[in-house]
């Protein structure tokens, strides 16, 4: 395809904000005719500038963040945190662990800001010694059942 004029961008800019847009309307913004704007649609798609179209899905009801907050305490077994965790929503799992670490608390929050808050929140217990946060990237493999 040839250079893009001041056409093709405004129909780029267009279809970029409102991919499912009707042909007559962007036509009509564009300020060319039906088959005009189909036209150049078309040369845009076949030369690549356009390589497809897409739903952009924004916040529904779930959560975005999930993360592990890991958990050293400085007793065990520390009562007053499983209370203060268990009045958080956003704590979907709390796990008494062996090892270096006390506690594994899977959380589920709908920003960083509002992780940043609960950890803070968390993590000011007088029984918590160390708070560490690692947030999930992406799950690989998710079983809902054992065994399946």
């Amino acid at each position: 395809m040839n250079e893009l004029d001041a056409k093709d961008r405004a129909i780029l800019a267009i279809l970029s904000q409102e991919a499912r847009i009707p042909l007559k309307t962007l036509a009509g913004r564009v300020g060319l005719s039906r088959s005009a704007t189909s036209g150049r649609v078309a040369a845009l798609e076949k030369s690549g500038v356009i390589r497809g179209y897409r739903a952009d899905i924004g916040l529904m009801d779930t959560k975005l963040v999930s993360a592990f907050l890991l958990m050293t305490l400085v007793s065990t077994p520390s009562i007053g945190v499983l209370d203060q965790l268990a009045r958080y929503a956003e704590v979907r799992r709390v796990s008494s662990v062996t090892g270096q670490l006390d506690l594994v608390v899977e959380v589920e929050v709908a920003s960083i800001d509002q992780l940043n808050t609960l950890r803070d929140n968390i993590s000011a217990h007088p029984s918590v010694q160390n708070l560490t946060t690692l947030i999930v990237l992406r799950r690989d493999i998710e079983r809902r059942e054992p065994g399946s």
